[in-house]
């Protein structure tokens, strides 16, 4: 008798049961029952987006800027594109968004990776270095706060040789200048001459290799400067750039020397735009669409060496700085060599900076700036016919920082020199605008919130 109530008892449980999944597979044919399933699911087996180590930082950037030079020499020529609109113009330069995975400093195998965002007026001259400077002379159509910039990505890996050889692979900014494509980071808020002459970004593969605390070099291979296809003059070519530092840094810490090369095996331009446009602020390709293009054996060479020191006496509160910079670029022989074009162009530049930390909360800084070449190649005129233009700018930068995370700005800078204005009325040879030598002075203010 109790085998058979056992019997029954088992019997009206897989009954039971027997019913349950039938109710279970009807409920899974509902759309509710699926997505609650579904919920589970995601809620079990899912991508961690979270993971250790990854961090997200930026800032927002915005200010007033006000150009005393009247509308028929509306340009500042070797200011920085947000920097020379005519008269007042309030900016917002820059919203900047970076998340990244950086390598701890264990000499083991390991990778990381990071990816910079701008949007903003600078994200649009960043990302278009020749095209928004020659499109519209001397006006402030493109200061587009709505554009985005992909500033770098790049896998960072480390292969444990040595005391730790590191690589990255993708986008990264430029190993040269003394200042940075963020305004924030930099001494003063204006972009300096020499910033403008010189390369931002690349895109191939940078390796770098600490000997001591004393010795460190770089060595790359990358397309070209600011371009994410390949360095060529013509369209045609297949070229490269071969990218190399040496960094030495004193005992203690308080000073560095920092030399830079880049050997370009054709002459850095962006096909994006067309054959004669190059991606430098220096019009390196010496030709225009209506001569013809270059023949794409040239090559460009250029040398930044930069250095700064806080002296001990003064409790890092005093810091001063050097930047210099020598380059040259050779065009393609062509028919038209005998109007001027297929020479050589060759730019060259000094400045110097300093900053005293006054307290806790405020700083002055200045920088003085030299920058000058051998030809009208500079400063983007479309060929190199015209006469060598040289420009000086002087620029003192107060700085407060009453709350945490907040910096305010003001800013003087005086702009001199021959062929310092551009004029969009009066065309000159080749269609080019109109030459000024007038001085030209700017007055401006910033605010940041970093994160």
């Amino acid at each position: 008798m109790s085998y058979l109530k056992f019997m029954k008892k088992h019997i009206t449980l897989i009954y039971l049961a027997l019913i349950s999944t039938s109710s279970l597979a009807l409920a899974d044919s509902q759309p509710e029952s699926s997505a609650q399933d579904t919920k589970k699911m995601v809620q079990n087996d899912f991508l961690e987006t979270q993971q250790k180590g990854i961090k997200l930082s930026g800032y927002v950037d915005s200010g007033y800027s006000y150009n005393f030079n009247s509308g028929s020499k509306s340009e500042v020529t070797g200011r920085f594109g947000s920097d020379d609109a005519s008269r007042g113009d309030f900016n917002l330069y820059a919203v900047k968004l970076a998340i990244e995975k950086a390598m701890s400093s264990e000499n083991k195998a390991q990778a990381g990776f990071r990816t910079d965002v701008m949007i903003g007026e600078d994200a649009y001259y960043l990302a278009n270095r020749y095209a928004s400077r020659s499109a519209n002379w001397g006006n402030n159509d493109s200061q587009n706060s709505n554009y985005l910039f992909l500033e770098q990505a790049y896998v960072s890996i480390r292969a444990p040789v040595g005391n730790g050889w590191d690589f990255k692979v993708g986008k990264f900014t430029s190993i040269l200048g003394y200042e940075v494509m963020e305004r924030p980071a930099n001494m003063n808020t204006t972009y300096g001459l020499l910033f403008n002459a010189m390369p931002l970004y690349y895109m191939g593969v940078l390796s770098s290799y600490k000997f001591d605390d004393f010795i460190d070099v770089k060595l790359g291979v990358v397309n070209g400067s600011n371009s994410d296809n390949n360095t060529t003059t013509s369209g045609g070519g297949d070229g490269c750039a071969v990218l190399a530092a040496l960094n030495v840094t004193a005992p203690g810490g308080n000073a560095n020397w920092s030399n830079n090369f880049q050997y370009s095996s054709n002459e850095d331009n962006n096909t994006v735009y067309g054959y004669q446009y190059s991606t430098t602020d220096v019009d390196t390709q010496n030709t225009d669409s209506i001569e013809g293009p270059s023949s794409g054996s040239g090559h460009a060479l250029i040398y930044n060496s930069w250095g700064n020191w806080m002296p001990e006496f003064a409790d890092d509160t005093l810091l001063f700085a050097f930047n210099a910079l020598l380059a040259t670029a050779t065009t393609g022989v062509n028919a038209y060599q005998s109007g001027g074009y297929g020479y050589s162009t060759t730019w060259y530049g000094a400045g110097a900076y300093a900053k005293y930390q006054i307290n806790d909360w405020f700083y002055m800084a200045s920088r003085g700036e030299y920058l000058s070449g051998s030809n009208g190649a500079l400063f983007g005129f479309n060929d190199n016919k015209a006469s060598a233009p040289s420009r000086w700018e002087y620029t003192l930068t107060s700085g407060f920082n009453v709350i945490d995370n907040l910096l305010i700005r003001a800013e003087y800078r005086l702009d001199w020199g021959n062929q310092t204005n551009l004029s969009p009325g009066n065309p000159s040879v080749d269609s080019q605008p109109a030459t000024y030598s007038a001085p030209s002075h700017y007055a401006g203010a910033e605010i940041v919130y970093s994160f």
